[in-house]
């Protein structure tokens, strides 16, 4: 600063290098440094930004040397911790009439300060930790101010303005300000987030009671805070909701219903199974929606446990990792459901994921046809679920792994590039499997029969063939990799023997080397994969046992062929048992799975007696039926080929048929396992190829 011969302070344009500081200039012209002003709020609902706007506009102004004019204000109501790329886009100042002009926000302040014609040259604010409460974007701030040539100054700070002004003490004490500014807030929030911690564990809710419950409100601990009125709250059921909550697990876990399915279900009686009302005002649908019923299904609270962090409100509130999730150590309040009855919910979410309840075409204008197996049928070699496809007036489920999704994949290696099945013989399969089986007057033999098959002998005899047949591929494997080994060995042998005769040129070698070595990889990664699959079958693992086998005596017993049934039919006795169907391209056969419950048994004499007053219409007897061809062979397929021969076939299959599944030494094998569950291994039953692989 320079002191007139008249008193006065003489200001001139800021110094290029300096941009802080004023040149030397004659006193008698005294001059205006124009200045912006920098403010900031944290949030909207946590200060007011009415009071504390211009309060930190006054303290800015207050400290400016004389012939310094505030020109131009910039501010914005958000948080200090957000990345500087999304700084300055708040639109929450506009909920306030904050009687300041706005100029902008730090974006603006900062596009501004790159322009030769600014309207500034300094810019101020109350305090550093108000650029930002992060220290690295806050020198980010400054540096880039600096470099455009406008200077940075805090109103709680020193002004240094002369050419020759120590900055290095005043550089030290803005530092160590933005440390403790950026530790302060640290230190808040993990505070903060351990003392939400300790309230969850202590079973006192956090925000609004899930549907189906109340809140049973307890005065606040705190003296000063139970004088102002405040509260925390337990859950406790609410008797006009709570049994709705119940009964949409119940249409999840037994009846397997999607979200809108069930939301559909509940409309239609919303006076027994009231629609929840949406926290903020206006916003509720007066019905359920798929939305409203996935919430609860997702909710963890419903099993007597309190819970907490499931979603990162900051973050658009998107739903956290479990692992992140924070539970109380014992049950806390009522429960609605049981903690098995959610994390089945929760498998039936991950089984049906993408896939609708009901039968019929799909709503999506693009969709011509359906598929009744839709979401039941799945590779076995993968585990993940087929998806229907059309090829010539033929309808087939086809697994084709993803290169870009799915190379990283244990299975990825030895899994063919598509695998196809027919609907049509999974179809007769399955209709054989639940005539003899399910419906049939022998079922009890054939479980017994099954269950004896499923002796520690027979599964050692069954994967036999299996077993042999990856044993030869890991010696194959493994007499490759000493071919190579011996390659390498030659070559390296070769340049030494050239070593006096001839100049071997160096990266023609290397790269001999590094081809040998990465084959010699992917081999042993191959070697290892096959190892894997032997030590499963040498160690299958357990079965549970069949459950109550007494529940095959609750199902009627009718001559019912459910591939002649309506498709909503279908779906219905599929639904009731919960089939899956398993298909394994290697042993060339499909497992079949059921399960069996008291509701399952009670729902499938339902659908069978309302088919039976239709007259059986939809379904003809099996009773002498003819499985056998002409010749008196069984029909079966082969479950070889592709859809009608359009791709080419696996290279080991050219130039033979193979035969029929069980022989050569080749046996069906057959399990029970799930509780109440039925598990069968048959070969396809269609002549003729149905199935192949994208070669």
């Amino acid at each position: 600063m320079q002191q007139s011969s008249t008193g006065g302070t003489t200001w001139t344009s800021p110094a290029p290098d300096r941009p802080w500081a004023a040149a030397a200039a004659p006193d008698a012209l005294p001059v205006t440094v124009p200045v912006a002003w920098l403010g900031r709020t944290s949030t909207e609902d946590q200060q007011d930004p009415t009071l504390s706007l211009p309060r930190q506009l006054g303290n800015s102004r207050a400290a400016l040397p004389p012939g310094w004019v505030i020109v131009a204000h910039f501010y914005d109501v958000e948080s200090g911790r957000k990345d500087l790329d999304a700084r300055g886009r708040s639109l929450a100042h506009s909920r306030f009439k904050i009687p300041i002009p706005r100029d902008g926000g730090i974006a603006d302040l900062l596009a501004e300060a790159e322009h030769p014609d600014r309207r500034f040259a300094v810019v101020i604010c109350e305090s550093i930790e108000r650029v930002a409460r992060r220290t690295y974007f806050g020198t980010k701030i400054e540096y880039d101010l600096e470099q455009a040539g406008v200077a940075l100054c805090a109103a709680d700070e020193p002004i240094v303005t002369g050419r020759r002004a120590k900055r290095a003490t005043p550089v030290l004490t803005r530092r160590v300000k933005q440390a403790v500014s950026e530790w302060y807030v640290l230190q808040m929030l993990e505070l903060s987030w351990d003392g939400l911690v300790e309230h969850t564990r202590q079973g006192w809710n956090t925000g609004k009671p899930p549907y189906g419950y109340l809140a049973e409100k307890v005065p606040h601990p705190v003296p000063a805070r139970r004088a102002e009125g405040r509260t925390k709250h337990r859950l406790v059921p609410d008797p006009k909701r709570a049994s709705t909550v119940t009964r949409i697990f119940q249409l999840r876990v037994v009846d397997k219903l999607g979200y809108d399915s069930i939301a559909d279900w509940l409309n239609r009686d919303p006076d027994h199974y009231p629609p929840p009302e949406a926290t903020r005002r206006g916003a509720t649908l007066g019905r359920w929606s798929g939305s409203a019923v996935r919430e609860i299904l997702h909710n963890p609270k419903y099993t007597d446990y309190q819970v907490w962090n499931r979603r990162a409100m900051k973050q658009g509130g998107r739903h956290n990792d479990p692992k992140e999730w924070v539970w109380s150590p014992r049950p806390c309040h009522e429960p609605l459901i049981t903690k098995e009855l959610f994390d089945r919910a929760a498998a039936v979410a991950r089984t049906r994921q993408g896939s609708r309840s009901g039968a019929g075409i799909n709503h999506h204008p693009a969709s011509r046809r359906s598929y009744a197996l839709r979401s039941r049928v799945r590779c076995d070699m993968c585990g993940r679920r087929m998806e229907g496809k059309a090829r010539h007036q033929r309808l087939y489920y086809a697994c084709q792994p993803n290169n870009h999704h799915h190379r990283d994949e244990d299975w990825y290696r030895v899994h063919p590039r598509g695998l196809w099945v027919r609907e049509d013989v999974l179809l007769g399969t399955i209709a054989d499997f639940f005539a003899s089986r399910v419906f049939g007057p022998d079922r009890r033999a054939h479980l017994g029969r099954s269950l004896a098959l499923t002796s520690a002998s027979a599964k050692a005899e069954s994967c036999w063939d299996e077993r042999a047949a990856l044993e030869r591929s890991v010696g194959a494997l493994e007499a490759k990799q000493v071919r190579l080994i011996r390659s390498l060995a030659a070559g390296a042998a070769s340049g030494d023997d050239q070593q006096g005769q001839e100049a071997v040129d160096p990266a023609h070698e290397d790269r001999f080397r590094e081809a040998i070595r990465k084959e010699h990889a992917n081999l042993e990664q191959r070697r290892q994969d096959l190892k894997r699959q032997i030590s499963e079958l040498v160690n299958p693992p357990t079965d549970d046992g069949p459950g109550d086998p007494a529940l095959l005596d609750a199902l009627p017993e009718v001559g019912l062929r459910v591939d002649r049934c309506p498709e909503t039919i279908q779906c219905k006795l599929y639904d009731a048992f919960d089939l899956e169907v398993r298909y394994s391209r290697p042993r060339e056969e499909v497992a079949i799975r059921v399960l069996i419950t008291p509701d399952a048994a009670e729902e499938v004499s339902a659908t069978v007696r309302t088919w039976q007053r239709g007259g059986g219409r939809f379904s003809g007897l099996i009773e002498g039926a003819d499985t056998t061809d002409r010749s008196g062979h069984p029909t079966r397929s082969l479950v070889l080929g592709t859809p009608d021969g359009i791709r080419t076939r696996a290279t080991a299959l050219k130039g033979r048929r193979p035969g029929p599944l069980d022989d050569g030494g080749r046996k069906t094998r057959a399990a029970y396992g799930m509780p109440g569950g039925i598990t069968k291994r048959l070969p396809l039953a269609e002549n003729g190829p149905c199935a192949g692989d994208d070669a």
